[in-house]
């Protein structure tokens, strides 16, 4: 059974309101799709089941834990923030379906580590015990992490700021002129 990729949407994206956003970062345009649609379109393209947060919650460790509580049956999650567009299904289908010596699984794009990060059943109640800002990561170092080298640069390309969106729209360009 594969794991449930869990698309966190549930920020408030402030830092590209601040950067001279005019509209919620995972609104805004990237070529012709919004971010959270290209973002949606490889996870339905990886075949994988997934699972859309997108309540509004006061923190990441917050929305963490809503999602994992919304999918308890899953046999895993991967752990995806919306704001990555161009991450590739074929990254998706690769860190579900990785061996791993530790209950977690990165992958890692020239030194960076990147999202979708997999957690094991063995870590739900650590998942869902998370609160606040701080994300998964003392999940990580609770149960250590097997690195998974990718060759995906979308697997680290999030949209914090306008700049970032302009950034993702060279690579988005750069691809479908491949």
């Amino acid at each position: 059974m594969n794991p449930v990729v869990l698309v966190l949407a549930s920020g408030r994206g402030e830092r590209f309101l601040a950067s001279g956003g005019s509209t919620h970062k995972l609104q805004a345009l990237l070529g012709n799709k919004t971010v959270l649609q290209h973002t949606l379109d490889a996870v339905r393209a990886s075949g994988l089941p997934y699972h859309l947060e997108h309540a509004g919650h006061p923190g990441m460790g917050d929305s963490i834990a809503a999602a994992v509580r919304a999918t308890a049956d899953a046999d895993g999650w991967l752990i995806l923030p919306a704001d990555l567009p161009l991450v590739l299904p074929e990254t998706l289908r690769r860190v579900a379906t990785a061996p791993a010596e530790q209950a977690l699984v990165r992958p890692v794009y020239q030194g960076r580590h990147g999202h979708p990060v997999r957690f094991a059943r063995a870590c739900a109640a650590a998942l869902l015990a998370l609160t606040g800002e701080t994300g998964a990561a003392p999940v990580v170092r609770q149960f250590g992490v097997t690195e998974l080298q990718v060759d995906d640069a979308g697997c680290v390309t999030d949209i914090d700021t306008v700049q970032d969106l302009q950034q993702a729209l060279q690579i988005l360009r750069s691809r479908a002129a491949q």
